[in-house]
């Protein structure tokens, strides 16, 4: 026995049952010594309570030594399963199942990946530590097919990192009708976010860009201002449209630049990843 997995008698039964069963799902088997099919369907429950890292409880019951919790639930012939949420059976079978069948009942009930890795990313921006946070919300969003309440906190993130420009991204795939009063505050924010990055310095960089696009010490120097404002893609951009004329542009300035911005990005992060793709295909 282990912590997902825990034998029930009269004494823990109104513990293990119902008031466990309002934290998370409880699969009950009820079982007997003398019977070959609950032998056969055991393993294949205790190898999915552990492989679900407590996800659920399985809870069991030998129906023999506890006949009166059996009596109580209704069961006629072994093994039974059940699954209790909230006190009450909403799922079950009788006999021997299939591994997959099994895994198929599970699912409805058990929480998805990506609603576990939400789970984890808002403790650890609970405890401030909103670095480690930020890859869990990016495969959540991505496993959900980019859920809406997933997407606004994705971009409340991003946001909260002076990420203006990824967080635009995100909020521009979410639909209109998801476009409720959270996320107008994002948009708001977004905005002000995108006002405040917008230096004068950058404003006069990108004109003298605009009328000179050949002008790569501009664009060198709006590459950094970027940078420096947040706005990682778009310096990313300016800075491989140079190495691309040039990959030694400024004694090596403007490479290394590049290997700063996408090195400050972390492991795993798509801008890094996507960058540094183009890099590798532009040196080979």
């Amino acid at each position: 026995m282990n912590e997902f997995i825990v034998d029930v008698t009269a004494e823990n039964a109104q513990q293990v049952l119902i008031e466990g069963s309002m934290s998370r799902p409880v699969v009950v088997d009820f079982w007997a010594d003398w019977s070959e099919p609950c032998k056969q369907l055991i393993p294949v429950l205790e190898k999915l309570a552990n492989e679900y890292d407590g996800q659920f409880l399985l809870a069991k019951v030998n129906a023999d030594t506890e006949q009166m919790i059996a009596g109580q639930l209704g069961v006629r012939s072994l093994p039974t399963v059940m699954l209790l949420k909230e006190g009450q059976p909403v799922d079950g079978f009788a006999g021997v199942q299939t591994e997959s069948q099994i895994r198929e009942m599970l699912d409805k009930y058990l929480p998805k990946p990506w609603d576990i890795k939400l789970q984890q990313a808002q403790a650890l921006i609970g405890e401030s530590k909103v670095d480690e946070a930020l890859p869990l919300l990016r495969q959540a969003y991505l496993e959900s097919s980019e859920r809406a309440d997933i997407a606004k906190q994705l971009a409340a993130v991003l946001l909260a990192q002076n990420r203006a420009q990824e967080a635009e991204t995100v909020l521009g795939q979410i639909l209109l009708a998801d476009q409720d009063a959270e996320y107008q505050r994002l948009m708001a924010q977004l905005e002000l976010k995108q006002q405040a990055a917008d230096t004068p310095e950058i404003q006069a960089l990108q004109k003298s860009l605009e009328q000179n696009p050949l002008d790569y010490d501009s664009a060198y120097k709006l590459a950094v201002q970027y940078s420096q404002a947040n706005r990682h893609q778009e310096a990313l951009e300016l800075l491989l449209d140079i190495l691309r004329k040039d990959m030694n542009f400024a004694d090596g300035a403007a490479k290394q630049t590049f290997l700063d911005i996408v090195k400050s990005l972390g492991t795993g992060d798509p801008i890094a990843t996507q960058y540094q793709r183009k890099l590798m295909t532009l040196l080979f």
